[in-house]
């Protein structure tokens, strides 16, 4: 018996060559990471947009009620309820694609894909 041992091979196992594997994740151009902060910041805007015309439509109910001559009030509560209620798939629209947008650049800053 020889106390030399066989060269250990590693198992072939059949399938795709070792060439091909997962793609690599591509560095983000600078035009992406700008329409991602352009993203965030409309949807930044329009949520203030919605917060301020939610305090305007409760003021001008309290003022329309106070006082009976101004019922006009009342109507222009009511349309801005219509604009935030316009505004909100708006905010979805720009708001989700701005912060999965953000995510993807952060996550390549913190890899060293990009420089910071």
């Amino acid at each position: 018996m020889s106390d030399q041992q066989p060269a250990h091979h590693p198992a072939q196992f059949p399938g795709a060559p070792q060439a091909y594997g997962p793609p690599q994740a591509q560095a983000v151009s600078v035009s992406y990471q700008r329409w991602a902060r352009i993203l965030v910041w409309l949807a930044v805007i329009i949520a203030v947009f919605i917060v301020v015309a939610v305090v305007l439509s409760i003021v001008f109910l309290v003022m329309a009620d106070a006082d009976t001559s101004n019922a006009a009030l009342g109507y222009l509560a009511i349309v801005l309820w219509v604009a935030i209620v316009a505004a909100i798939p708006a905010l979805l629209a720009v708001g989700i694609p701005g912060v999965v947008m953000t995510q993807r650049v952060r996550r390549q800053r913190q890899a060293g894909i990009i420089p910071s």
